[in-house]
C-alpha cells in the first residue's frame, strides 16, 4: 500500500495526514498547534511540522505542502530569516496597498496586470511596508517566500545550494505573478521593495515534483490553502465553496483567470491548472468565539442559545467587524451592534445577531462572485463552523441557495496528499479520490432571508459609506 502525506500549516496550526495514495483513505493524522499573531518566526512552522510529522509518517513515499497564503518570508544570502514573517492578517500595510495602487495608475491597472488590486493582506504591500518602515532590513533581504515555500524548501533541505519553489495557486497571490501571463511581474516586485529585486522560487505547474527530502521522499508543489482545499473537495464549476475559519473565505472554480478592478476578487490560480476567483473576509468563525465570551457562555453553547431567537434577532444587526475588514476594506474598522432596545437586549437575540452577522458578511462577499458573472448553483460550507446545523439553515436562508455541508474533514491537507498523489504517479488529471459525503439543505422556498439582509446592507453603508 503506497502512502502520501498531506500538511495545512494554516495560521492556527499545523495539521498533518496520511493517506493511500489510490484511494484517499485517511490513515493517520495530527494536529500542532501555532504561535498566535500576525507576526511569526517562520521556524515555529517547521518546529510545529517536526512535531507534528514525529512518528507519522513510516512509508509514506510523497508529500506536499499547502499554507496560508500572502504571508512574507524574507531570507538573507545565507538563508536565514531577515524578520519574523507578516502574516496575511497584518494590517499594517494597507497604507502602502493603497500607495501602490496610486502608484501603478489605479485598481483597473492592477488587475490587467495581475488579477487582483493590492490590499493589506497581499504580499507585495508587506513588500512595501518593509522598504518603507524597515529600509536596513529590506537591504539584507536576498530571497522572498511564501510560507509553503519555506516549508517545501526546508524539507528539501533548506540551504542557499537548494533552489526554492512555489506553486501557480499561491504565488497568484503575490500581487507580483500575473495568472493570465503565467510569469513573475518583477517590475511590480521592484516598485513595491523600492528598486531591490530578491531572488523569487521557480513556480511549478500542478503536478510537478519539487524535489526530495534528504531521505528520499518526493516533495511535490505544493499550494495555497485555498487551492488545496478545492483539490481536496473535488469541486466543480458552478460549485461556490464558503469556508468558515477563523476568517472566511467564499472561491469557486474557473476556466478562465479573473480581474476585478474593484479589488473585492482575488484573481487567482487554482491547484489544477485552472484557476480559483476568490473572496476574502477577516472575520468569521472568530465573530462566534467572541460572542460566546461575551456572553460567557461555552462556544458549543452558542448556537442553543441563538436557537432561542427568531431570525432576525428581534431587530438587532451585528457588523462583525472586530479586526478590522479586508472585504469590504475597512482595515481599521471595528464591529457595530445596532438596534438594541430594553426587549431585545437579551442573550439570545445578541447570539443570533453575531450568526447572522457573520453570514451576512460572507453573503456580501459572495454577491461579489455573482456579479462577475460566476453564478452558483450551491454553497458548499466548510470550516470549524460550518459543524453548526444553524449556521448552515441561516447560511441557506441568507444566501438563498441549496447548501451542502460535507463531512468534517482536514480539507486543505487531504488536498495537499492529494497533489503528492498526483505528482507521485505523473498522470494527466489527479487521482479520482470520491467526494466526500455531504448533508443536503435545499434552497429556501422563499426569499425568507432577504429582510436581515436589506437590514445589515442599511447599517453597513450608513455607518462605513460602501
Amino acid at each position: 500500500m503506497m502512502l502520501v502525506a498531506g500538511v495545512d500549516s494554516s495560521t492556527q496550526s499545523c495539521k498533518v495526514v496520511v493517506c493511500e495514495a489510490e484511494s484517499g483513505k485517511i490513515v493517520r493524522q495530527r494536529r500542532i498547534a501555532h504561535p498566535e499573531g500576525t507576526e511569526v518566526p517562520a521556524r515555529a512552522w517547521w518546529d510545529a511540522w517536526l512535531s507534528a510529522a514525529d512518528g507519522l509518517l513510516d512509508g509514506v513515499a510523497a508529500i506536499a505542502v499547502a499554507a496560508q497564503q500572502h504571508g512574507l518570508v524574507t531570507l538573507d544570502a545565507r538563508g536565514r530569516p531577515v524578520r519574523d514573517a507578516l502574516l496575511w492578517n497584518d494590517t499594517r500595510s494597507a497604507g502602502a496597498a493603497a500607495a501602490l495602487v496610486e502608484e501603478l495608475g489605479g485598481p483597473q491597472e492592477w488587475a490587467k496586470a495581475v488579477g487582483s488590486v493590492p490590499l493589506a493582506a497581499h504580499t507585495v504591500a508587506k513588500l512595501r511596508w518593509m522598504a518603507d518602515r524597515e529600509p536596513e532590513l529590506a537591504d539584507r533581504v536576498a530571497r522572498v517566500l511564501l510560507p509553503h515555500d519555506y516549508l517545501t524548501w526546508r524539507l528539501r533541505g533548506g540551504t542557499v545550494d537548494v533552489e526554492p519553489t512555489t506553486d501557480r495557486g499561491d504565488a497568484s497571490g503575490t500581487g507580483y505573478w500575473s495568472p493570465g501571463e503565467e510569469r513573475y511581474r518583477e517590475d511590480l516586485l521592484a516598485l513595491a521593495f523600492r528598486g531591490r529585486r530578491p531572488g523569487l522560487p521557480r513556480v511549478l505547474g500542478p503536478a510537478q515534483t519539487a524535489g526530495h527530502t534528504p531521505d528520499g521522499v518526493l516533495v511535490a508543489a505544493g499550494t495555497g490553502d485555498n487551492a488545496a482545499a478545492a483539490l481536496g473537495l473535488g469541486l466543480r464549476e458552478g460549485e461556490v465553496v464558503v469556508s468558515l475559519g477563523t476568517s472566511g473565505t467564499v472561491y469557486t472554480r474557473s476556466s478562465s483567470p479573473s480581474a476585478d478592478a474593484t479589488g473585492a476578487i482575488n484573481g487567482f490560480a487554482d491547484a489544477t491548472g485552472a484557476y480559483l476567483p476568490l473572496v476574502c473576509t477577516l472575520n468569521a468563525a472568530r465573530v462566534l468565539e467572541a460572542a460566546a465570551r461575551m456572553l460567557g457562555v461555552a462556544a458549543s453553547a452558542l448556537e442553543g442559545l441563538a436557537r432561542q431567537a427568531v431570525a432576525g434577532a428581534d431587530g438587532l444587526t451585528l457588523l462583525p467587524y472586530l479586526t478590522g475588514e479586508r472585504t469590504p476594506d475597512l482595515p481599521e474598522a471595528t464591529g457595530t451592534l445596532h438596534g438594541l432596545t430594553p426587549r431585545n437586549m437579551r442573550p439570545p437575540n445578541i447570539a443570533r445577531a453575531a450568526a447572522e452577522g457573520m453570514v451576512c458578511n460572507l453573503a456580501e462577499a459572495l454577491d461579489r462572485l455573482r456579479a462577475g458573472e460566476l453564478p452558483p448553483r450551491r454553497v458548499v460550507l466548510i470550516g470549524g463552523a460550518a459543524a453548526s446545523p444553524l449556521i448552515a439553515e441561516i447560511a441557506r436562508d441568507i444566501f438563498g441557495l441549496a447548501v451542502a455541508v460535507p463531512e468534517p474533514r482536514e480539507y486543505v491537507a487531504l488536498g495537499a496528499a492529494r497533489q503528492a498523489a498526483w505528482a507521485l504517479t505523473a498522470t494527466a488529471n489527479p487521482p479520482d479520490w470520491p467526494v466526500p459525503p455531504a448533508r443536503e439543505i435545499e434552497a429556501p422556498a422563499v426569499d425568507s432571508g432577504r429582510a436581515i439582509r436589506e437590514r445589515y446592507g442599511r447599517l453597513r453603508r450608513a455607518i462605513h459609506g460602501n
